[in-house]
């Protein structure tokens, strides 16, 4: 049974919701220079914005002008806390200004308190694949130790300005996506001239592991500085955990699979919440030449500065083999092979919720700390009918079948103190910046072409998350 203050809610990020891009002395941000595309054509990354091109982000759906509008269809479902990002270009346009830009802190206070109004709890994430466009093209983002001390001076500045409105932090989204080349641009600022799209990036291994390493840095001196500032601040990570089964028993596909989980699943939890690098990953650097340059006190921090909560994304788990010529799910992060007992969404991820129990239970029995699901969801094509409903029993069903296993796994005795399903409202797609790909629970008027006016209307699966709210999970 859950606990009566759990915390029920949902995701979103600035770039995939926010829009008005150049409006209240925002700067360029990542997002700005990704065009939109699909599965098959992909989004690109323009060094230029082209007045030719489509890029998503710059409109999104607009919560810059209807967040109030939002919030209280989120308060109407009975949010218990609305987990959102704050754009670092709205606060430092640059990342380098000596001062803050007072319009960007006003948005997020007023977004804040409008959160409060209804009793939601805001959950911010301060870095959500994104940052000023200036930190990429003039020192490759992380990969330049400077922006260690650029991001926590705006770390500093959004946890003076909200410290008395927001309780919980996240410091990077999906950190771990580093550990493979699509995070080069997303969560590191990495961009080559080489990169053919920004999913098929040119890759160097030592670069991407130098700049994780100052990205590690700079989440743990935030999480001491947020410490200092509040000391009731609770300052999480933030995991993609994309769980893996070894397809087969074959040993191989056992020892594949455990050395997979641990640099892609493991690996950035294991830093950020035990504060040192584990023993396999140093096999993994002697194999690839890469040797990390470390300063003086970088361990030390490393240990200072751990993560009070652990928080992850959970969308699909994968099968690792190593036999050739399986089928392999054209959905499945890390590549993998098909899971024959698995169905697929219409995006080739495979659903599987009792996934969900089984990692939860690998979590907690690792780091024995709080866990937080922050993302859990399913993208489909949502119809609108005459009458603007939108029956999308297919989305009910998937997040029913995962609380059912999540409150399996807390009667296991897993400690976990909330659920953030992705998304509550329709965002442009991160991966192809699409609005074809729908995740929400409330329809945005608005396609791939730039059509609609961005009315809201709450989908069958709105009323039925209102419901599971209302009853704290007793009712699916």
């Amino acid at each position: 049974m859950l606990n009566k203050d759990f915390l029920w809610g949902g995701s979103t990020a600035a770039n995939q919701i926010e829009g008005g891009y150049d409006e209240g002395n925002k700067g360029d941000c990542i997002s700005d220079h990704l065009t939109g595309g699909t599965l098959e054509t992909r989004r690109c990354f323009t060094k230029r914005i082209d007045p030719q091109k489509n890029y998503p982000s710059h409109e999104a759906v607009d919560f810059y002008h209807h967040y109030k509008e939002d919030i209280a269809l989120f308060a109407q479902m009975g949010f218990k806390v609305f987990r959102m990002s704050i754009a670092w270009s709205r606060i430092y346009p640059t990342g380098e200004e000596n001062e803050p830009n007072e319009e960007g802190l006003k948005f997020y206070d007023d977004v804040f308190d409008e959160c409060l109004k209804y009793g939601i709890e805001p959950l911010v994430t301060l870095h959500h694949f994104d940052m000023p466009y200036l930190l990429v093209e003039k020192y490759q983002g992380f990969l330049n130790r400077k922006v260690i001390d650029l991001f926590v001076k705006y770390a500093t500045t959004v946890f003076e300005r909200y410290k008395n409105k927001v309780k919980y932090w996240l410091t990077f989204n999906e950190i771990n996506f580093a550990c493979i080349p699509m995070g080069n641009l997303e969560v590191l600022g990495i961009y080559h001239e080489k990169t053919k799209d920004y999913t098929e990036p040119y890759d160097n291994l030592q670069d991407r592991y130098q700049a994780l390493h100052h990205v590690f840095l700079a989440s743990a001196k935030a999480v001491r500085v947020g410490h200092k500032i509040n000391k009731n601040f609770k300052i999480g990570c933030m995991i993609a955990h994309v769980t893996l089964y070894p397809y087969s028993c074959h040993p191989q596909d056992m020892l594949l699979a455990q050395k997979t989980d641990h640099l892609f699943n493991d690996f950035c939890g294991d830093v950020q919440v035990r504060g040192y690098y584990p023993y396999y990953i140093k096999e993994y650097f002697k194999e690839n030449k890469i040797h990390i340059i470390k300063e003086e006190n970088d361990d030390v921090l490393l240990k200072k500065g751990c993560v009070d909560f652990y928080s992850f994304s959970y969308y699909m788990s994968n099968c690792i083999s190593c036999q050739e010529g399986l089928e392999t799910s054209m959905g499945n992060l890390l590549g993998g092979v098909t899971n024959p007992y698995l169905k697929s969404s219409e995006w080739g991820w495979q659903i599987d919720p009792e996934g969900l129990r089984y990692t939860l239970n690998k979590l907690y029995d690792r780091y024995q700390i709080p866990l937080m699901i922050v993302e859990n969801g399913i993208g489909a094509v949502d119809v609108k009918d005459a009458n603007n409903l939108i029956h999308d029993t297919y989305r009910v069903e998937y997040i029913k079948k995962h609380i059912e296993q999540m409150k399996r796994a807390v009667d296991d005795g897993v400690d976990l103190k909330g659920y953030m399903m992705w998304s509550p409202i329709d965002i442009i797609s991160s991966s192809t910046g699409e609005m074809k790909k729908r995740y929400g629970l409330i329809y945005i008027d608005r396609d791939d072409y730039g059509n609609g006016d961005f009315s809201r209307y709450p989908k069958d699966s709105f009323y039925w998350y209102k419901k599971v709210i209302d009853t704290n999970g007793e009712i699916l």
